[in-house]
């Protein structure tokens, strides 16, 4: 018997996992975020497989349903959203399995911030612009932020922004953001990316709050980068052809390309 931790995706049916699919077909407990997982994802599960939406339970009644299913030897499929490494809750969870000793495995799943950067067509690191991702969130009822991750602190390094969970705090995240990358910085806000209802809006850290419908309150992806729709960067050394790798020899001198 197995607690298999899955990671459902952003919400697209279709961007799940194979592995993730073949588990749920087989776990005849599935325990999901009603919220947060597509009733297509819940199609797969047994015909008969009991179906737990875990929005209105608690912690320990989470448990309960895994340590009725331990005694029943029923392996349970445990769905979340997004990929199970970030604020996915599951270290609770499998703190908890360990006190117990249910078994439990984990399958990743495709995060939010992947979908959002398919949905912009835009990659998030570009060559001489940056190279460095920063997933990061402001303080919520639910979970403070640690005194050395302030936002001020993320953003001194001008690195590509990914702030999750904080859609309510917009205007405070522009008045501190501006100092260090400028008025005119791209930003995107995405409601839901990869969903049929999915939202994106464009602009920069002056003009953005304008721009949010007032009804984005939740799910959303707030992205600040300078890689954020820019087509002035230089290529990257990977596909010149003066640059070696195992694979791939390179073109020492202009003279060569005539041999």
């Amino acid at each position: 018997m197995t607690i298999h931790f899955i990671g459902a995706g952003p919400g697209d049916p279709d961007l799940m996992t194979l592995k993730g699919y073949k588990i749920i077909s087989k776990c005849p407990v599935c325990l999901y975020a009603g919220s947060l997982i597509p009733q297509e994802i819940l199609s797969h599960c047994p015909q008969n497989a009991k179906l737990i939406d875990t929005s209105h339970m608690n912690l320990d009644s989470i448990l309960a349903e895994f340590i009725l299913a331990s005694k029943n030897n029923l392996d349970v499929a445990r769905l979340h959203s997004g990929d199970l490494s970030i604020w996915s809750a599951m270290g609770e969870q499998i703190r908890r399995l360990k006190e117990e000793r249910i078994n439990f495995s984990i399958t990743p799943g495709v995060p939010s911030f992947s979908a959002a950067s398919a949905v912009l067509e835009n990659e998030f690191t570009l060559p001489e612009v940056t190279q460095t991702v920063i997933l990061t969130r402001t303080a919520g009822r639910a979970t403070k932020m640690p005194s050395d991750e302030s936002l001020d602190n993320m953003a001194r390094i001008g690195a590509t922004l990914v702030i999750h969970l904080s859609i309510q705090n917009i205007e405070n995240i522009i008045k501190k953001l501006i100092p260090y990358y400028g008025e005119n910085c791209p930003i995107a806000i995405i409601y839901r990316a990869s969903w049929p209802d999915q939202k994106i809006i464009k602009g920069n850290l002056l003009n953005i709050i304008d721009k949010i419908p007032k009804e984005l309150k939740r799910t959303t992806l707030i992205i600040v980068s300078k890689a954020l729709f820019n087509s002035d960067f230089k290529e990257s050394s990977l596909y010149s052809p003066y640059y070696q790798t195992r694979f791939k020899k390179s073109i020492n001198k202009i003279e060569d390309l005539d041999e």
